[in-house]
């Protein structure tokens, strides 16, 4: 398996799309690690399984569509593996895996056929200690912006998933990229104050533009580092009750082709005026998960520019 990501938007040529079959049903309340999920098992309206299933697969077809490979994890029963996109990434050749949440790292065995077609030196394997999921690691050709809680609010928070170790343990493997902390505002009760991860409230895209919900950044100082990288005039901003439903969680398969949820009406629009093909399906059922379209992908290799 040849793995190269530069960025978020260059042509996609294989991804590890997730799976939604035999993933365990509604979890116990006090099991739950994010406010949204919670939120939804507290209304009685946590997600059938068919729905979601129904959900991915429309995904998988959009991207076969676009001649797009479309791996898929080996299914383990019980067990949540949407969200392929957390538990490793791959930045340029190399593919991290880090240490995540207690709760998931069983959804590593799903992909592990995949990971043995790799070397050694084409794997990273995180230290004990350095925290990251790959929701918080966007990668835009020269520059890395990583999404982390300092170590107050790591220890504090469930929702903070990746620490100053980690922030630091890729500054340290990719030496050549200018790595870019953002630390975010989080909330373990409240979805709407929380920010799970970066790509919740940031996502560069193909035309030089950029998603950002900005009072997800903790730091005034974040934000204006965005905004002398993309320019203000780029930044498409999303409202809270948008980044409640993960507006800024879209997918991009070109430079000028994103995936996002149809129900995102104002966002699409705008993307459409900015010169992008929105392929639009339904993914509404997995948002009450507080992930969507990014989240459950893993790229594992895209087109140099």
């Amino acid at each position: 398996m040849q793995i190269n990501i530069p960025n978020e938007y260059s042509r996609l040529k294989q991804v590890i799309l997730g799976t939604a079959k035999d993933c365990g049903g509604p979890p116990h309340l006090d099991d739950t690690y994010d406010p949204k999920t919670k939120e939804f098992l507290r209304k009685g309206m946590y997600p059938y399984e068919k729905n979601m299933v129904a959900e991915i697969e429309c995904f998988a077809k959009i991207l076969k569509k676009h001649h797009v490979e479309v791996l898929r994890p080996n299914n383990i029963k019980h067990l949540n593996q949407i969200f392929t996109r957390d538990i490793c990434f791959v930045i340029e050749d190399k593919l991290v895996i880090p240490e995540i949440l207690q709760e998931r790292e069983d959804e590593i065995d799903g992909i592990q056929n995949y990971l043995n077609q790799l070397t050694k030196k084409q794997i990273l394997d995180s230290p004990l200690g350095v925290r990251i999921e790959g929701g918080d690691v966007i990668v835009h050709n020269e520059y890395l912006f990583v999404g982390y809680a300092n170590e107050k609010d790591f220890y504090g928070y469930k929702t903070a998933r990746t620490n100053e170790n980690g922030l630091n343990y890729l500054k340290e493997k990719f030496p050549a990229k200018k790595v870019i902390g953002i630390e975010l505002n989080k909330s373990d009760y409240e979805p709407r104050e929380n920010a799970l991860h970066l790509d919740c409230c940031f996502q560069p895209l193909g035309l030089g533009h950029a998603l950002i919900f900005e009072d997800g950044f903790k730091n005034q100082a974040s934000l204006d580092t965005i905004k002398d990288i993309f320019g203000a005039d780029k930044l498409i901003k999303v409202n809270r009750e948008e980044m409640y439903s993960m507006g800024c969680n879209v997918f991009s398969i070109d430079r000028d082709i994103v995936v996002s949820e149809r129900g995102f009406v104002r966002i699409n629009e705008k993307l459409k005026e900015r010169g992008y093909t929105v392929e639009e399906i339904p993914y509404y059922q997995i948002s009450k998960l507080e992930g969507l379209l990014r989240c459950s992908t893993l790229p594992t290799l895209r087109e140099n520019d």
